[in-house]
């Protein structure tokens, strides 16, 4: 548990099954984001915005695809530099919340994006990586994608997933399991046949 608000953050970035976005080319098109009270655990709001990609301004057909992001939403979005000061005015000016996702991967694009972008990013150092604390409650050295995760608390994905908004307030809603505020409940029946999207 921490002292601190959480901020859950999910994002959506350019992306392309057969190589023509390279990783370290990747752009964020999406920001998602939960504020969670500290000590009820509850969210307390919700931020969302699309961002204009420019080193890949075009999204594949694959990205499309995968996020339901359509191509005119980033057309009209604003720079990265601009979403990150929107992102930074929603956090508000006292002390940065932790910054939490689902992995490392959401802490590491926003890295890449701002380096691009010569642009400093508003959180601290700190990084709650849940997709790790989950996996640790558990006693597992496996690894579970949001979706494998909501299935074994018994919990509904809401929303479309790999959308950056609903799969932050999903992780908002598993948040309680991974820091231990709320106990475990036994696996549901077959929940390990079944192997949901990550």
């Amino acid at each position: 548990m921490s002292d601190r608000d959480y901020l859950v953050i999910d994002l959506e970035a350019t992306c392309d099954d057969g190589g023509l976005v390279p990783r370290d080319q990747m752009e964020i098109i999406e920001i998602g984001a939960v504020l969670v009270d500290a000590a009820t655990l509850t969210p307390q709001a919700s931020f969302q915005t699309f961002v204009r990609p420019v080193r890949h301004p075009v999204l594949t057909p694959f990205c499309r695809a995968l996020t339901s992001i359509e191509q005119a939403q980033v057309d009209d979005a604003p720079g990265f530099p601009e979403a990150l000061a929107a992102l930074a005015a929603f956090m508000g000016a006292g002390p940065p919340p932790l910054f939490c996702s689902w992995g490392r991967y959401d802490r590491g694009q926003f890295e890449l994006d701002a380096r691009f972008h010569g642009v400093a990013l508003p959180f601290g150092g700190d990084h709650l990586n849940l997709k790790q604390a989950f996996s640790d409650r558990l006693g597992s050295r496996k690894l579970f994608g949001m979706h494998r995760a909501l299935a074994r608390v018994g919990l509904p994905l809401i929303g479309t997933h790999h959308r950056g908004i609903d799969d932050a307030r999903n992780i908002a809603t598993l948040l309680p399991f991974c820091v231990g505020a709320c106990p475990l409940p036994p696996p549901p029946a077959g929940w390990r046949k079944a192997d949901p999207a990550a």
